[in-house]
């Protein structure tokens, strides 16, 4: 018997290895690095989210499924917010689902949309997870280069489009750059897709996360778009729910059922629990977020600044959202081995470039929510410590 038989899909070898994995295996290896590199941040849900699921209560039937798309009283809580922040209104054209996060999300909305050899357009540098989905789905991400400030060049978008073409995706507040789009670029973006008859995929997880007054616009309040945008929410950032997984996507109402089939195959149903546990976020509100605010435009401002001062070598577009700047570093070394001298040498960690396409030349993803301010001070000194002893 041939001792090739019994390897991985050809299919999931094409995937990248996933980053944050590879990261923290490196991390674990050298004890008492501080990581700059996983994008959470670094406050716990609200109390009230505890208050709502310590007494358990077994009437409530934790213990069965649910409705594939999510429990009436988070749907409800959903539509209030989508109205109210976002003005974006359920009807007749337009459903809302419940997932295990956005990334649950972005593959439902592929599993609807796509057949293998159908291509995604991604904006570069891209989120690698979006990357990573569409290679398993055996489609092919097709990687638009977004300009020197990270910001979208529709005529590039354009010249990418094909007859294979199904969506373009756009992420804003953006990882991994934290750039945040505008909404006459948001607006030309949907409108091209409106023309050219393909979906338009809008990932909003950091849609609370923007600084110095510049505001998040959501695709999916545009008029008349229902039939070909698709939205994607997190609470995993806003609320401090990483680990909860609960997301939700809005989308054209003739997908519904292509993604309840995906969703029932695979998921079933999200959790009962923390769905409940959301119900309680939502009643927060964002004023939660905000009050969190603060802090992390703080650190955001002191690792700004003190990467101008390393520009001679570094080069930071000073983005404007989610928590993460994208530095292009003038060093032959390629992002991985300057991660890896950063954490074996230095103890802080970084996400290399590569992970999000970007290849011509050394770049990373520095993400500043997750720390305390104390904690933080330190990462960012040893950071920019291990940049100047490696390259400068």
């Amino acid at each position: 018997m041939s001792s090739n038989i019994f390897t991985a899909s050809e299919r999931m070898q094409k995937v990248q290895s996933p980053i944050i994995a590879d990261i923290a295996a490196l991390i674990k290896k050298s004890p008492g690095t501080i990581s700059l590199g996983q994008g959470v941040v670094y406050y716990t849900p609200p109390q009230s989210v505890f208050d709502k699921i310590t007494p358990v209560n077994p009437s409530l039937e934790y213990h069965l499924y649910t409705d594939v798309d999510g429990i009436t009283p988070l749907k409800s809580a959903i539509a209030n917010k989508l109205e109210q922040e976002n003005n974006i209104y359920l009807n007749k054209h337009r459903s809302l689902v419940v997932t295990a996060g956005s990334n649950m999300g972005f593959m439902n909305a592929l599993f609807s949309i796509t057949d293998p050899g159908d291509e995604i357009i991604l904006l570069s540098p891209y989120y690698f997870n979006h990357e990573m989905a569409i290679r398993m789905l055996s489609c092919q991400p097709v990687a638009v280069n977004t300009d020197i400030d990270y910001q979208p060049c529709l005529s590039s978008i354009t010249s990418a489009i094909t007859s294979k073409t199904r969506a373009i995706v756009t992420v804003t507040p953006n990882n991994p750059t934290g750039v945040v789009y505008s909404e006459d670029t948001l607006r030309a973006i949907n409108k091209l897709c409106r023309e050219r008859g393909i979906y338009h995929i809008s990932d909003e997880a950091y849609e609370y996360f923007t600084f110095d007054d510049v505001d998040h616009f959501s695709v999916a309040s545009i008029v008349d778009s229902e039939q070909y945008t698709i939205a994607l929410y997190s609470l995993s950032k806003a609320y401090g729910f990483a680990s909860w997984r609960i997301g939700y996507m809005i989308l054209p109402e003739n997908l519904l059922m292509s993604v309840k089939k995906a969703q029932d195959t695979y998921l079933i149903c999200p959790t009962r629990i923390a769905q409940d546990a959301a119900v309680a976020a939502l009643q927060e509100g964002r004023a939660f977020t905000n009050s969190h605010l603060k802090q992390i435009n703080s650190v955001r401002n002191t690792l700004y600044n003190e990467l101008q001062n390393i520009n001679d070598f570094a080069t930071t577009p000073d983005s404007k959202g989610a928590f993460y700047f994208f530095v292009k570093l003038n060093t032959a070394l390629s992002g991985i081995q300057l991660v890896e001298k950063l954490i074996r040498d230095h103890k802080v960690a970084v996400i290399p470039g590569e992970t999000f396409g970007a290849t011509d030349g050394c770049y990373c993803r520095i993400a500043y929510g997750a720390l305390d301010k104390e904690t933080s001070e330190i990462g960012i000194k040893r950071l920019i410590k291990g940049l100047k002893k490696i390259i400068g």
